[in-house]
C-alpha cells in the first residue's frame, strides 16, 4: 500500500525563522554555507533574465534552442564547472519569424493570432476571406463543399459560447445562468465534434486535407480556458500553408461573422522558415567525484520549451534553479564525494528524447546513480515528492531532511512508497531502469491553466521566493546524497497499483528515443 507522509510526520518539528537567517538541526558547515550563498549571492534573477527575455524560447531544432544550448555552457564555463554539449540526434530546423493577423472586413481589427509550431510561413501578406467549416450531413455533402475552400482561410475549431473562464461564471452568475452556460458549452461542444466527424477526415489531418483543397490557411483555437491564454503546443499539420492559432475573442467573432454571411477577410503576414534536420543536444554539467567518481547524483530538469512565449515556467525555471544549484555546490562543495552531473535535456516535449537517449547512451550512469532530482512543473516551490516504488528510498530523504531547516521541508509530502513513473517528465528515462530517480512537484501557481505551454509563460509569471527555495533545497539534496556513506537500494515494491491508462500493474518499461523527426513521425 502506498501512503502519503508530510515531513512533519517523519520529523520532528522545528522551529521556522526567516530566509535570510536559518538554524539548521546539525551544525553542517557545509549546508551552512549553501544557505548563505543562496540567500545573499543568488543569480537566480540574472539567470532568468537572460535566459526568458535574451534567449527566449527554446524549441526543438530551433536557433532558439542553439542559442541557449551555447549560453548555459558560456555560464558553466564561466563559474569554473566543466560543461559539454552532447548530441542526440537531429530534429526538424524551423525558424520563427512575424506572424500578423488582421481583420479587413467588415472591419478593421489587428487580431491576437500567431503561428503553430513548424507551420508553413506565407510568401508575404496574403488577403482572403474566412469560411467556418460547415455543419455536413456526411463526407459526401462535405466533399461537395470543399472546393469552396479554394483561396480562404478555413477555421476548424470550436467557436468557445464564452471565453470568460469557468470560476468567473462560478463566482458571479446566478445558479440557473451558470447551468445554462455549462450546458450551452457541452451542447456546443458536442456539436463541433459531429461537424468534424461528419467530414469522414480525423481531426489530425483535416488540415492537411483542406490545404489540398487549396486553402489559404487553416485557423485554429486551443483556448486554455483562462483569460486571454492560448495553448501553442501542437505542431503544424500543413506542409504548404500556414496553420495560425487565433486568440478564443478574436477566433469567435471571425467564425460569427463567417457564419452571418458578414464576409470576413483577413489579411495574413506570417514569416518562417524551414531548415531541414539540424542536430539537437543535451547540455550536461558535472563536478567529478573524489571518492566514488562513478557513482553519480544527477540534477535534472528539460531545457526545451515551446515558443508561444518564453517556456518560463515549461521549463525555464527548472533550468536556472539547476543551473543555480550547481553554481551554489561550485563555490561550498567543489571537490563531492559522488560526481554531481546536471543534464539539462533536449525534446523533452516531444517524447522525453533527450533524457532517454542520455540513459541509453550512458548505461555507466544509470547503472551508478545514487538519485536523480528532476523538476517541471512551474514556477512553485516543492511540495511532493514519490518515491517511485523504490522500498528503501523514503529512509534516505527522511535521512536527509532531518538536517534541513523547516523553511525548507514544511511544504513537502511524501509517497512512500509510490509508484513508478512511466512518462510526464524526464525522471521516467531513469526510473523504468529502476534507478532512483525522483520527480519534485511545484505548488501550481495557476500552471496547468496560465502558463503550461501557453502564450502567456513569460518571465514576469516566475515566483523568485519559491524558486530560490527550490534551489537551495535541490543544492542541499545533491550535497547529502553525494555524502552519504550509503548507496540508496534499488528493491521495488512486490505489488504495483493498476495504471489507470494502460490496466496493467508492471514497473514501466524504458522506450528508445526518437532520435530524428522523420523517426517520430512528426
Amino acid at each position: 500500500m502506498s501512503h502519503r507522509w508530510s515531513v512533519l510526520a517523519l520529523l520532528t518539528a522545528l522551529g521556522a525563522a526567516p530566509l535570510a537567517a536559518q538554524t539548521f538541526p546539525t551544525a553542517d558547515p557545509v549546508l551552512q554555507r549553501i544557505w548563505e550563498e543562496g540567500t545573499k549571492n543568488s543569480q537566480l534573477k540574472p539567470l532568468a533574465q537572460a535566459l526568458l527575455d535574451s534567449v527566449g524560447p527554446r524549441l526543438t531544432g530551433s536557433p532558439g534552442q542553439a542559442a541557449a544550448d551555447q549560453w548555459a555552457l558560456a555560464q558553466y564555463r564561466a563559474w569554473g564547472i566543466p560543461a559539454r554539449a552532447e548530441r542526440y540526434g537531429t530534429w526538424a530546423g524551423w525558424r520563427r519569424g512575424v506572424t500578423h493577423v488582421d481583420l479587413l472586413q467588415p472591419r478593421v481589427r489587428s487580431l491576437e493570432a500567431t503561428m503553430l509550431p513548424w507551420s508553413p510561413g506565407t510568401q508575404g501578406p496574403v488577403s482572403a476571406p474566412v469560411v467556418a467549416l460547415p455543419a455536413a450531413a456526411g463526407p459526401q455533402e462535405f466533399a461537395a463543399w470543399l472546393p469552396q475552400v479554394q483561396g480562404k482561410f478555413v477555421a476548424i475549431s470550436l467557436p468557445q459560447p464564452t471565453c470568460r473562464p469557468e470560476e468567473n461564471w462560478k463566482q458571479y452568475a446566478s445558479p440557473a445562468s451558470y447551468q445554462r452556460m455549462q450546458d450551452e458549452r457541452r451542447a456546443a461542444q458536442q456539436a463541433w465534434e459531429a461537424r468534424v466527424a461528419a467530414t469522414g477526415v480525423s481531426p489530425r489531418d483535416l488540415p492537411q486535407r483542406l490545404e489540398q483543397a487549396g486553402a489559404a490557411g487553416v485557423l485554429v483555437n486551443n483556448w486554455a480556458g483562462g483569460w486571454g491564454v492560448e495553448k501553442l503546443h501542437p505542431s503544424a499539420r500543413t506542409q504548404r500553408v500556414p496553420t495560425i492559432d487565433v486568440s478564443c475573442e478574436d477566433y469567435g467573432l471571425l467564425v460569427r461573422l463567417a457564419e452571418q454571411g458578414q464576409g470576413p477577410v483577413l489579411r495574413v503576414h506570417a514569416e518562417a522558415e524551414a531548415l531541414g534536420e539540424v542536430p539537437v543536444h543535451n547540455v550536461v554539467a558535472e563536478l567529478r567525484g573524489r571518492e566514488r567518481p562513478n557513482e553519480y547524483v544527477v540534477l535534472s530538469a528539460h531545457f526545451d520549451s515551446w515558443d508561444g512565449a518564453s517556456g518560463a515556467t515549461d521549463n525555464g525555471t527548472g533550468t536556472v534553479t539547476m543551473m543555480e544549484a550547481m553554481r551554489i555546490l561550485r563555490r561550498v562543495y567543489p571537490n563531492p564525494k559522488r560526481t554531481i552531473l546536471v543534464g539539462h535535456w533536449g525534446g523533452e516535449e516531444q517524447g522525453l528524447n533527450g533524457s532517454r537517449a542520455f540513459a541509453a547512451d550512458h548505461p555507466e550512469v544509470v547503472r551508478g546513480l545514487q538519485a536523480v532530482f528532476n523538476q517541471d512543473n512551474g514556477t512553485g516551490r516543492i511540495r511532493h515528492i514519490g518515491m517511485q516504488g523504490l522500498t528503501h528510498a523514503g529512509s534516505f530523504f527522511a535521512r536527509w531532511f532531518a538536517q534541513l531547516p523547516r523553511e525548507l521541508t514544511d511544504s513537502v509530502s511524501f509517497d512512500i512508497p509510490g509508484a513508478p513513473s512511466s512518462g510526464s517528465s524526464d525522471h521516467a528515462s531513469f526510473v523504468c531502469a529502476g534507478a532512483p530517480s525522483f520527480f519534485l512537484l511545484s505548488l501550481d501557481w495557476g500552471y496547468g491553466v496560465y502558463t503550461w505551454h501557453t502564450n502567456r509563460d513569460t518571465y514576469d509569471k516566475v515566483v523568485f521566493d519559491d524558486v530560490q527555495r527550490n534551489a537551495l533545497l535541490i543544492a542541499s539534496l545533491a550535497y547529502l546524497a553525494s555524502e552519504d556513506p550509503q548507496t540508496m537500494p534499488r528493491e521495488r515494491r512486490t505489488v504495483l497499483p493498476t495504471d489507470a491508462r494502460t490496466g496493467q500493474a508492471a514497473w514501466p518499461t524504458c522506450q528508445p528515443p526518437a532520435r530524428s523527426a522523420a523517426a517520430s513521425g512528426r
